[in-house]
């Protein structure tokens, strides 16, 4: 009689994979991109980063008053940025390597917001919310260099832009000083770029540390539900004979409509958020809005793309928070890198994946060129943390193709999800 076995089977999940298919074709390089930095130089930079840093027991961002009373260094009593970093300092710290890494590559222009104010005799209300206006005002500090293409040449145009932002002092004349008049800075910076270009990408980054105010056209007063104070003292917005009646007012429908008419005008916006008033209360939602106009928000495929703490939202495609936020140099400098590779002329060699996209294994991605299967090697690609980096022939193929001879890339991965 025959012996019968018997098997154990073991449980398994079900395994979840995802695919990605990403097919780019490839038509040379496009022209160098013309950037405006548009910079906030309000008062408000002047501020510590952090404000209750301690070194060695000392409360190294507080000063003190005749009667020994500690307060926060900052504005006219200006921190010591070798013990207390401010949102300046951090900021002139990042901008430098960005500037230095980027500079070959982007036609760099420098304007800064709100106009400077006198530096003697009484300042007014008006001239701290003076916004960036003319060529004449001090706020124009490197114009867009349109006679220039050379990487060489515009590398040693992005070091003098660099220069005049590091020129800028955290304390005394010339500080960073004032409001936030952003949406008329917005409009003022369009003029100094090429509205309508099919030649080379316009774009603008504003870098803010503040909430849009200092309109003195606001649709709204301190006497109305809409306005949203934008000040330390509320009275400031509330009192009628006061001059921030309108001007403290959040000038929220302004900037995003002024970032809106640029898209319109094919100059894009990207927006960097930089500080503790952007990050929270009514900062993400005016900001995520004039993100989301300007043509670079932050996109995704799935929350892993949009980073520790955000989601995405895969019917738009956005991360929840669309725009750039920063708290400190090294998260700025991180802003910055993405922006760069963002707004970079597409580099032909190299072609990128979301975090999403990447296979979970280095033997689960293919690749095709112009339908032709292509082995990874020396001389054809290899996957970086990025996406694929295609390497000698493959690379001058690439690199040889034009507009009325491209070359087509797929790239089909799989992840384990």
């Amino acid at each position: 009689m025959a012996g019968c076995q018997t098997y154990d089977f073991e449980p398994v999940d079900p395994l979840a994979i995802a695919q990605t298919t990403k097919e780019t074709v490839i038509a040379a390089r496009k022209s160098k991109p013309d950037v405006m930095l548009l910079v906030d130089i309000s008062a408000s930079m002047t501020k510590p980063v952090n404000k209750d840093l301690v070194v060695n027991g000392t409360r190294v961002c507080d000063l003190r008053d005749d009667d020994g009373t500690p307060f926060m260094c900052e504005d006219k009593y200006p921190c010591d940025t070798s013990k207390c970093p401010t949102r300046w300092s951090e900021l002139q710290g990042a901008m430098g390597p960005f500037l230095a890494e980027s500079g070959k590559l982007v036609r760099f222009g420098l304007t800064t917001y709100p106009a400077p104010p006198p530096s003697t005799g009484t300042v007014t209300p008006a001239q701290l919310c003076a916004p960036a206006a003319s060529l004449e005002d001090g706020s124009v500090r490197a114009l867009i260099p349109k006679d220039l293409d050379s990487d060489d040449a515009l590398q040693d145009y992005a070091n003098e832009v660099n220069a005049e932002l590091q020129a800028i002092p955290n304390g005394g004349v010339g500080r960073p000083q004032g409001g936030t008049p952003t949406s008329a800075s917005l409009q003022f910076a369009s003029t100094l770029l090429t509205p309508n270009s099919e030649d080379r990408d316009q774009i603008i980054i504003l870098l803010t540390d503040g909430l849009p105010n200092c309109n003195d056209k606001n649709e709204y007063d301190g006497t109305s539900a809409e306005c949203r104070c934008t000040l330390e003292t509320l009275s400031q917005c509330t009192d009628s004979f006061s001059p921030y009646f309108k001007r403290g007012c959040l000038d929220k429908n302004a900037s995003v409509t002024a970032v809106s008419a640029l898209k319109a005008s094919k100059i894009s916006t990207i927006v960097i958020g930089f500080g503790a008033e952007t990050s929270a209360g009514d900062g993400p939602s005016v900001l995520n809005e004039m993100a989301r106009e300007g043509g670079f928000a932050r996109t995704c495929k799935a929350s892993i793309d949009c980073g520790t703490g955000d989601t995405c939202d895969v019917g738009t495609g956005f991360c929840g928070r669309s725009f750039y936020q920063a708290g400190n140099r090294e998260e700025l400098a991180a802003a910055l890198k993405s922006i760069s590779e963002a707004i970079q002329p597409g580099e032909p060699c190299f072609t990128p994946l979301e975090q999403s996209q990447l296979p979970s294994d280095e033997k689960l991605i293919v690749v095709y060129i112009d339908g032709e299967r292509t082995l990874a090697g020396p001389d054809t690609w290899s996957l970086e943390s990025g996406g694929v980096r295609f390497t000698g022939s493959a690379c001058a193929k690439l690199e040889a193709s034009r507009p009325e001879a491209p070359v087509s890339v797929e790239v089909r991965a799989i992840r384990q999800l």
